[in-house]
């Protein structure tokens, strides 16, 4: 069963997607991963889906500040 949190988690994962096209998805996971054990001290799969949620948003925001037409829309900080 996908949980809210998990269909939170693949929703924000398109919108990053769509931010940086150029990435493939291994070298996304390999960042996320490393964004991971640098906000929680846990590899990739010792997260907690609520604490990759988090990562996902944050780094949905970073890629977002860099496209100019993006910076006056407001995107959650965090999930919750």
């Amino acid at each position: 069963m996908t949980t809210d949190t998990q269909r939170d988690a693949l929703a924000v994962l398109a919108d990053i997607c769509s931010l940086s096209p150029d990435v493939r998805l291994g070298q996304l996971f390999a960042h996320l991963g490393f964004l991971g054990e640098v906000h929680t001290g846990k590899s990739l799969g010792y997260i907690e889906d609520d604490e990759l949620v988090d990562i996902l948003y944050r780094h949905r925001n970073e890629l977002a500040a860099r496209v100019p037409d993006l910076t006056n829309q407001k995107v959650p900080a965090s999930f919750g």
